[in-house]
């Protein structure tokens, strides 16, 4: 609400009922969230109508890059948000702004490597993660013109974040909306008005990044918001950097294992299907990446509510907050799972018309997702570690899902049933990651319990 003063944005985190608040929360940031995936989904959907399904394999190659680059904003990220919600909930603010500034420097550095690496090396990075000879020039162009970008929504993604963390929900969300709405306009124009194809897509995305990324800026060099930038506190220090990479390790670990399984992924599939096997898998990670997203813009509400009331010592209204945020999750994923193996082909339809792809798409969603109703609690749990500065227990349930399931689980199956195997991975992998989750779960929940008694 724009007429609270900073101290009543951070009061409301300890006093707001706890299902108004998460709704306040929770909305921009899926609406945020959601708004970041739809730059992909739009960008897939033109390529696909507008160029075909070589273009769509070609882009489903430059998923793995794109998550190196995303490991990176979230390490620093997610890391600061958790950390900046528990510090204010201890009243700090110096150490705050003092996260602040320390996050901005990481992010212009590792920005500035990691695009000198994909540059430098581009045509073997995107052969190691299955780029054929088909592929490739679709998936050289694309990479080729969104490499700037990258670190414009490094900026953006992990700056609003702190936006949200330091009390301005509805801010955040409103800075995605103005990236999403210009790639909208200017993709098609680009794509089709242009004649650009896949280089299109990738211009109309870095402008959109970096009017988004100028928008989330501007509200920390604005000495009114609550924690802005403020001198002598652009030294990096380890004391206030060791706990933001602690606990943006865990989702950092997430892109960068995803890196790895897509690049499995990839090659997997394009030896048992070829490239129209490789753009059902585009089309499939589209697809759930978007409910993911929705997943995770209700985790990002949940966020600094966890974080404030952690650092505040108020348990009840935390286990209360994690309680409301898995239903809704989990409701959400179950309606996504039901709908994939009931009308899989208007899903497919969307990104492509060719008849051989929309059957692949077809079967693949309903294979890999009829266990995808329990990946919303998983999420969830994750997050949960997160927000309570709970790195190892973070990266562990992190790691479950993605290295310690189904990463063997694709090197086994396929050998027994081809690519059958390779979907299939999916939905064992969810259901044992899970079990490790919930057993995790009690753990802590006993634990704050027991701090809850003291």
């Amino acid at each position: 609400m724009a007429h609270l003063t900073n101290d009543e944005r951070l009061r409301e985190l300890a006093t707001m009922p706890v299902g108004r608040l998460l709704w306040k929360y929770s909305v921009p940031a899926v609406v945020g969230i959601m708004v970041m995936s739809i730059y992909n989904v739009i960008d897939r959907i033109f390529i696909g109508q507008g160029v075909g399904p070589d273009a769509i394999a070609g882009l489903a190659i430059t998923f793995p890059v794109m998550n190196v680059s995303a490991a990176f904003g979230v390490l620093i990220g997610v890391g600061a948000g958790s950390r900046m919600s528990i510090v204010l909930g201890q009243n700090n603010r110096r150490a705050a702004e003092e996260i602040l500034g320390n996050s901005i420097v990481m992010t212009l550095i590792f920005g500035t490597f990691y695009i000198g690496i994909f540059a430098l090396f581009m045509e073997p990075i995107l052969r190691l993660f299955g780029a054929s000879d088909t592929s490739l020039p679709y998936a050289r162009d694309f990479m080729m013109w969104i490499l700037p970008g990258l670190l414009f929504n490094n900026l953006c993604y992990s700056f609003n974040n702190l936006i949200r963390a330091t009390g301005y929900p509805t801010k955040a969300m409103y800075t995605m909306f103005i990236g999403a709405g210009l790639n909208v306009i200017l993709a098609p124009i680009f794509i089709f008005g242009l004649g650009w194809g896949i280089k299109g897509a990738a211009i109309a995305t870095d402008i959109a990044m970096g009017v988004s990324m100028t928008f989330v800026m501007l509200h920390f060099f604005d000495k009114k918001s609550q924690i802005h930038f403020t001198s002598g506190t652009y030294n990096l220090d380890w004391a206030v950097l060791k706990p933001i990479m602690a606990i943006g390790a865990a989702p950092c670990i997430v892109n960068t294992a995803g890196c790895v399984i897509n690049a499995v992924i990839n090659n997997t599939v394009y030896d048992y299907g070829g490239d129209s096997a490789v753009a059902a898998i585009g089309i499939f990670t589209a697809t759930t990446g978007l409910i993911i997203s929705f997943v995770i813009g209700v985790c990002q509400g949940m966020q600094p509510i966890v974080g404030y009331n952690y650092g505040a010592k108020h348990f009840d209204r935390l286990k209360r907050t994690f309680w409301l945020t898995s239903a809704v999750c989990t409701l959400v994923c179950l309606l996504f799972s039901v709908a994939c193996q009931v009308v899989p082909r208007p899903i497919s339809r969307m990104f492509t018309t060719d008849l051989p792809l929309l059957a692949a798409s077809e079967h693949a969603l309903r294979l890999t997702t009829w266990m995808f109703w329990v990946v919303g609690f998983q999420v969830v749990i994750t997050n949960f570690f997160q927000s309570l500065g709970e790195a190892t227990k973070s990266i562990l349930m992190s790691l479950s899902r993605q290295v310690f399931f189904l990463l063997p689980l694709l090197f086994t199956l396929p050998l027994m049933w081809q690519l059958e195997g390779v979907w299939l991975s999916f939905p064992i992998s969810d259901m044992f990651a899970t079990l490790v989750g919930i057993v995790m779960l009690i753990i802590e929940m006993r634990k704050i319990n027991r701090l809850n008694t003291q």
